[in-house]
Formats: structure tokens, sequence, C-alpha cells
């Protein structure tokens, strides 16, 4: 009882408390946000995957949108949540960073010594966690989504509030085809290929982190993973594709009187 009472009063204890609870409550707004960025872009890619039905079934679905004002609100309420998620996820980003530094040095001191220790410093070499190269190639992605996903919504923002490619205020398929063509395709098929990459991989790690690995094993997880990336991806290119001029909208029948 003394003890408890001591640890409570002590002030590097309540000082670490205080820590640990100020890093859970970073921790689930970063998960949160992230969750959500996550929603937005299945949604998103399938409102984008619209062109697959030509301009007419994209315009339904945008005229849709600007009618209900959801796309005016949706574009700032996306932007507010990725600048929070960049803060909260890229907070322990330079500390991990060290740690795996300080990892491949201890590789190579093992190297340099000879018998059993030589195998150990190869068996890391060549044995990379494969989680931890998960959450490498997240915080890569990550970078790029930064820089193209803000030109990206910078773009829709212009899109929503001026005529600047189009022919009309707002978000059309004149607009978008203008962007893919007039050059951004190569922008959007990395920005493409890292968002879905980045929301796959960090959907695995939240459910992992949360404990879904109670219920399913992280082999299954990582399956449903990969079921997600290879789904979007494949929408995604498809709709890419399309836009770019260089496939004809494979289901515009469905729309033709």
């Amino acid at each position: 009882m003394m003890n408890r009472t001591a640890t409570l009063t002590d002030p590097a204890a309540l000082t670490s408390r205080q820590e640990a609870r100020r890093q859970l409550y970073y921790e689930l707004i970063s998960g949160t946000s992230g969750l959500a960025l996550a929603v937005f872009m299945w949604g998103h890619m399938f409102l984008v995957g619209s062109i697959v039905t030509g301009a007419t079934g994209f315009d339904w679905v945008a005229n849709s949108l600007e009618d209900y004002y959801i796309a005016q609100p949706t574009v700032f309420a996306v932007f507010a949540l990725f600048v929070i998620h960049a803060a909260m996820a890229s907070r322990k980003i330079p500390a991990q960073l060290r740690e795996r530094r300080q990892m491949r040095a201890l590789a190579h001191q093992l190297r340099s010594y000879p018998g059993p220790a030589t195998q150990a410093a190869n068996d890391l070499r060549l044995q990379p966690h494969l989680e931890s190269l998960l959450w490498i190639w997240q915080v890569r992605t990550g970078m790029v989504i930064l820089v193209l996903g803000s030109f990206h919504v910078v773009l829709l923002t212009l899109d929503v509030l001026t005529p600047l490619f189009g022919t009309r205020t707002g978000i059309e398929a004149a607009s978008t085809f203008a962007r893919v063509q007039g050059g951004l395709w190569p922008l959007y098929a990395i920005l493409l290929l890292c968002v879905e990459f980045h929301a796959s991989v960090g959907l695995y790690r939240l459910a992992v982190k949360w404990g879904a690995g109670a219920h399913l094993s992280r082999a299954t997880l990582a399956r449903l993973e990969r079921i997600m990336l290879f789904v979007f991806l494949g929408l995604g290119l498809v709709a890419l594709l399309v836009l770019a001029g260089w496939l004809d909208p494979p289901l515009a029948f469905l729309l033709q009187s």
C-alpha cells in the first residue's frame, strides 16, 4: 500500500503516466484518422470508378455530390484529417529510424566476429522482419502521399470552387479528363499505388495493434490486406486508363439509351 502511494505521489512516476496517457491519445487519434481516411478512399475509389460507365455516369455522381452539398465540406474535412493523420503518424519516425540504424550497426559489428555470431548477423541481414519492412514502406509511401496528395487536394479544391479545367465550377468529367490527359497521369499512377499500399498495410497494422489477432490469425489478416490492395488497385488502374484516354469506358453500354 505504501509503495503504491509513493508511486502515485512520485513526480517522475506521475510524469511517466501522463506521458503514457498522452501517447495513447496520440495513437487513438492517429488510428482513428487513418481509418477514416481509408474508408473515405474506398468511397472515393468507387466514385472515381464511375468513369468506367463513361462521362455520363461520372457527371451524374459528381452532380449528386454537388446538389446535396457533399463535395464542398468533404474536401475541407478530408484535408483536415489528412493534416492531423500526417502529424500524428509521423511523430515517431525519427526515433524508429534511429533504432533501425542501431540494428544495422549491430549486424555490422556481429559480422566482424567469427563463430556463431556471424550466422546471427547473416540472419539479421538476410531475414528482415516482415512487419518492420511493411512499416518502412508505409513511411516511404506516406511521404509521397503527403506531397502528391496535397497537390491533388489543391487541384480538387480549385475544381470545386472554380472552372479551372472544365466548362463549369464543380467536379465534372471534362475537368477530370483534362487534368489526367494534360500530363498528370504519371503522378496519379504513383499516388494510386502509394495510397492503396499505405491504406491496406495501415489497416492491417491497425487491426494487429488493437487486438484483431485474438480473433483472426496474422496470416488471415495479411491475406485480407492483400485482397484489399489488389481489388482497389485494380479498380483504380482501370479508372486511370479510362481517364488517360487509353481505354474506352468498359461499362458505358449500361447508360446508353
